[in-house]
């Protein structure tokens, strides 16, 4: 169980958040443990509540976090819930949360969850497999603007038009049922000089309707306010993101709690009364190194914000 999953930035995180004597930590995003088990096993007096809205993740996580006892506790839900899962431990505050930000490992490599373009399987993309909804549900009611405006929105996609309007002519002829299907249908309806950048043309519009399926901009605004709420002053916030939007998101988030002032430009002095909430850590993102690069591929676009809360 040790070798499922390695964890992207693991030193860092833990660089981040010491020392742990004693702390009482979140990792918001459990996926298969990994950082939650690194944590864990730094100092034996921390203790760590795991969550994650994956019941299948959750559960192997637990098996591989076992031998921790109570030191280890898991909580079947999303991040952006923080404040009742917290309620229902009967846990006022944390010393420190970290959020993985994205797909994990699990979902990715697993056929039957459909999440990835580069294993034929059933068209699913729930992180959350008690959701009602899966990816060729939601594909076969969405209409042309809502297409477009998801592949656009989430995925950056300047050909999201043209791929919204070859799945419509598609689902016309057969539902949409596989991730196989789904990709040779985008693939056909961008141009053949793609500039694809080293990306296969279905990367994007998979992202995007993943991300809008499970809501994970909205989990995310949702867990950075709650989370930092929880965390006790001089708790630390840790976000790992994959994604420009996502990053974008945490990024102003943690500005925003550094800013002295939100008063407008023109005014000639400070009415607000806003004092400053958090300091910054990462001025500039951290990025994986060269040897975890070679030995994790996964880290290659991740990045790593992280702030203090102040007051």
């Amino acid at each position: 169980m040790a070798n499922l999953h390695q964890p992207v930035l693991c030193s860092e995180v833990i660089r981040l958040l010491s020392p742990l004597a004693g702390k009482v930590l979140v990792d918001g995003t459990l996926g298969l443990g990994g950082h939650s088990e690194a944590l864990l096993l730094e100092d034996e007096t921390v203790q760590v509540i795991g969550v994650d809205r994956d019941a299948e993740a959750l559960a192997l996580a637990s098996e591989r976090l076992d031998s921790f006892g109570t030191r280890f506790r898991a909580v079947h839900g999303n991040f952006g819930e923080l404040d009742r899962h917290l309620d229902d431990l009967n846990i006022q505050s944390v010393d420190g949360i970290l959020l993985d930000i994205g797909v994990s490992s699990l979902q990715l490599d697993s056929n039957e969850r459909g999440f990835s373009f580069r294993r034929d399987g059933p068209l699913d993309m729930r992180m959350n497999r008690q959701a009602f909804e899966t990816a060729a549900d939601w594909i076969q009611g969405a209409t042309e603007s809502q297409l477009t405006d998801v592949i656009f929105r989430f995925g950056e996609e300047r050909f999201a038009r043209q791929i919204a309007r070859a799945i419509l002519r598609a689902r016309a002829m057969a539902r949409i049922e596989s991730t196989s299907q789904l990709a040779d249908i985008i693939r056909e309806a961008v141009p053949a000089n793609y500039d694809h950048r080293r990306l296969d043309p279905a990367t994007r519009t998979f992202q995007a309707i993943r991300m809008s399926l499970n809501n994970e901009l909205g989990s995310l605004q949702a867990g950075l306010a709650a989370g930092f709420k929880r965390l006790t002053i001089g708790g630390t916030m840790i976000v790992i993101c994959f994604h420009s939007l996502e990053d974008r998101i945490v990024k102003q988030f943690f500005r925003d709690k550094e800013r002295p002032c939100v008063c407008p430009p023109k005014m000639p002095e400070c009415v607000c009364g806003k004092e400053i909430e958090a300091e910054i850590l990462t001025k500039r993102p951290l990025t994986a190194t060269s040897e975890e690069l070679n030995v994790n591929a996964r880290s290659r676009s991740a990045k790593l914000r992280a702030a203090v809360r102040l007051r």
